[in-house]
């Protein structure tokens, strides 16, 4: 009990959110009381409904919002990188990276739906090297032209032992917002937030040849916590 009751403490709502939820309960709570104002006395059946809808829709989007606290569990994070994103790994493939490394590299890529948390986590320790924004589509996701044509945003950390890692947060069919933290010439970390994506979105990490992939095609992933490769 003692302990399921600190994981819980443990869960907070993103600043990313604040404006979203605090406008959506209002809306809501008001169209509610209008139709019950109106309604109620022809179709009781039909306004709880409505309302119900309208917790279920509220209680998806709360969960969207989660801000999970969460510690790296292990002791070492050399050549360590682990999930930047809640979600399903859908890409794990040698791809030519051409917008930044020009070269072949590892891409492991992990879609996030609606219903995961959007926070995106820092995979790795280093330096941050480059940050770059580029505008363009907004595909599905989960295609894999999204990767080149979708909004996004383009991240290259460079570890303590000189390795250059991208990792590249892009824009779904339903995202509209790719919000980045880092910045050029900052020190980051494993636990620190990398940035937030709203609304259905994926983020691919771009490795080394010969890096060790720790995930499958399908696997589920968990952000700051699944090790997702070691360098």
């Amino acid at each position: 009990m003692g302990k399921k009751f600190r994981k819980l403490r443990k869960i907070r709502l993103h600043r990313e959110g604040t404006t979203t939820l605090v406008s959506g309960f209002a809306g809501l709570a008001v169209f509610n009381a209008l139709i019950f104002y109106f309604l109620y006395a022809f179709s009781p059946a039909v306004c709880y409904v409505l309302l119900g809808i309208s917790v279920v829709l509220y209680l998806v989007v709360l969960n969207f919002y989660q801000c999970p606290i969460r510690r790296f569990a292990g002791d070492d994070t050399q050549g360590v990188v682990v999930a930047p994103a809640d979600g399903k790994v859908v890409v794990v493939e040698e791809v030519e990276e051409n917008e930044y490394f020009h070269d072949r590299r590892i891409m492991v890529s992990i879609f996030m739906s609606p219903f995961n948390v959007h926070a995106n986590w820092v995979p790795v320790e280093g330096c941050v090297k480059k940050v770059m924004h580029h505008n363009g589509r907004y595909r599905a996701a989960w295609l894999p032209k999204a990767s080149i044509e979708n909004e996004r945003s383009t991240i290259v950390i460079t570890t303590p032992e000189g390795t250059d890692i991208l990792v590249r947060q892009i824009a779904g069919a339903m995202a509209r917002r790719i919000v980045t933290y880092l910045d050029e010439g900052e020190e980051c970390y494993i636990d620190e937030h990398l940035g937030f994506i709203k609304l259905g979105s994926r983020v691919d990490v771009y490795l080394p040849l010969g890096t060790k992939v720790n995930v499958a095609l399908g696997q589920k992933t968990t952000g700051n916590e699944t090790i997702i490769a070691n360098l």
